[in-house]
């Protein structure tokens, strides 16, 4: 069980859509700070083909924190059998240092993952004045029913009426809701996916009590004149906070920029480019944090995160998964400070 996200750069050509967007979002696109969601730890991480360390997991996401970020997904309380990386979600939520001003939302995938988080925040006693373990969880589905049935074996209408309940429990006891939408551009089974169709189902998570939903191209086809389109349909219905997708071709800078040109103000991203669906085929992985902090700073918008310490994150996760840093950015701004400090190997990485 999986859901991935992403992100994207540059400016927009100009197109009619784009002014429709933009006027559905005047009052964002006035708005220069934009949210980064940082799905590391979590999209990030699951797909890895090797066993990770518990306190891997925990230091990953006291570095991002330390590095500003400020919504940090912290794990799934999703079965072990599908997806092993994700064992041990509910001792790392009790390990890590939770900040008080940073938020950690966990995937939920179905009513039995929500009961473990539930049974696990009633069970768990802390200090009157201390932070909730979590306060917020993410439920996810597709666009197309070839992913769904895939991912969840449920077409997209028995997975929106799975999810029904799931949300309303949720927040009955409190806990805000985010949704993930799959394969809104492109689905690997079933080919394009109609924009209605994306339309259709975040209307429906909205409707069911989502806060926020997450446009995710799950493939990573989509291009800017794409990304326009999907969303001129699903502004039709609800106010998009979100759009996230895959980096497969090397647009997902592009998309970024393009939806946060049109007012988008939250992105999801994921340190050194961390990710990988294992229910699409090709996909390989999510947009950079570093690379999307760098093009949103260079062009005067804020994030709140210190590129800097962010940069040092990504070196040090990838190290420590002995894979290569996917973050053009990042690499990039090592580069530079090794040069800076003669051709010697950056120590603080460490």
């Amino acid at each position: 069980m999986h859901m991935s996200t992403t992100m994207s750069r540059r400016v927009v050509l100009a197109a009619p859509s784009v002014n429709a967007l933009s006027r559905r979002y005047a009052t964002a696109s006035t708005n220069k700070f934009v949210r980064i969601v940082e799905v590391g730890p979590r999209d990030g991480l699951q797909n890895e083909p090797t066993a990770i360390p518990q306190q891997v997991k925990v230091e990953l996401i006291n570095r991002l924190g330390a590095a500003g970020a400020k919504i940090i997904e912290a794990g799934s309380f999703v079965s072990p059998k599908w997806v092993p990386q994700m064992a041990g979600t509910a001792q790392v939520i009790h390990h890590m240092h939770r900040l008080p001003d940073v938020r950690y939302p966990v995937l939920v995938p179905n009513m039995k993952g929500l009961d473990t988080l539930l049974d696990l925040l009633a069970n768990t006693k802390l200090e009157p004045t201390a932070q909730p373990l979590t306060d917020e969880i993410a439920v996810f589905t597709a666009a197309s029913d070839g992913f769904n049935k895939a991912n969840t074996n449920a077409t997209v209408k028995e997975s929106l009426q799975r999810l029904a309940p799931v949300v309303q429990k949720a927040l009955e006891n409190n806990l805000r809701v985010r949704g993930y939408v799959s394969t809104v551009i492109t689905c690997p089974y079933d080919g394009a996916t109609d924009p209605q169709r994306v339309r259709d189902v975040t209307k429906e998570l909205v409707q069911m009590g989502c806060y926020e939903v997450s446009l995710g191209d799950t493939v990573g086809t989509g291009t800017p004149e794409s990304m326009k389109r999907m969303l001129n349909e699903v502004v039709k219905d609800t106010k998009v906070e979100l759009l996230a997708n895959h980096d497969t071709f090397g647009m997902g800078i592009a998309n970024v920029m393009t939806a946060v040109e049109a007012g988008v103000r939250t992105v999801d991203s994921s340190v050194a480019g961390l990710g990988g669906c294992p229910y699409s085929p090709g996909a390989t992985g999510n947009v950079a944090t570093e690379d999307v902090v760098h093009a949103l700073h260079g062009c005067g918008y804020q994030t709140g995160i210190n590129l800097h310490e962010l940069v040092r994150v990504g070196a040090w996760i990838s190290k420590e998964l002995k894979r290569d840093n996917s973050s053009r950015a990042g690499k990039a701004h090592l580069a530079k400070e090794v040069r800076g400090k003669g051709g010697r190997e950056v120590k603080s990485l460490e």
